[in-house]
C-alpha cells in the first residue's frame, strides 16, 4: 500500500503531444532529456527556456526559478511537473534530475 501511495507516474514527450492541452488544467509530469542548444535564459532574468526530447519527439519548456545542478548533465534524465499550454509549451513549477544510470570513460580505451 505504501508502495503505491508512493508512485509517481509521469508521460514521455511523445505522450504528452497526443494530450490536448484545452481540456487538462491538471499538474502533470513529464520526462525527457534536454536538448543542450536549447537552453536560453536573460542575465536579467529567473526565467529559463528550453527543450526537451525523448529521442522521437520535442517539448518547448518555460521554467521559473533554480535548475538543479545536474540539469546540463547529458546523461540526466529530468522530470518536469507544470502544466502544457494551448501552444504546447510546458511551464513547470518543479524540476527534478534523476541521477544518470550510466557513466561513461571521457577515455574508453582505458581500464581504470
Amino acid at each position: 500500500m505504501a508502495l503505491t501511495s508512493a508512485t509517481m507516474y509521469y508521460y514521455t514527450v511523445s505522450e504528452l503531444q497526443t494530450l490536448d492541452p484545452s481540456s487538462n488544467q491538471d499538474i502533470i509530469r513529464v520526462s525527457g532529456k534536454l536538448v543542450p542548444s536549447s537552453y536560453n535564459r536573460e542575465v536579467t532574468s529567473t526565467i529559463s527556456e528550453f527543450t526537451i526530447t525523448d529521442g522521437t519527439n520535442l517539448l518547448k519548456t518555460q521554467h521559473d526559478g533554480i535548475l538543479p545542478d545536474l540539469f546540463f548533465n547529458k546523461h540526466s534524465e529530468i522530470i518536469l511537473q507544470g502544466t502544457l499550454t494551448k501552444e504546447k509549451t510546458f511551464i513547470t513549477n518543479n524540476v527534478t534530475v534523476k541521477c544518470p544510470s550510466k557513466y561513461i570513460s571521457e577515455n574508453p580505451s582505458s581500464n581504470v
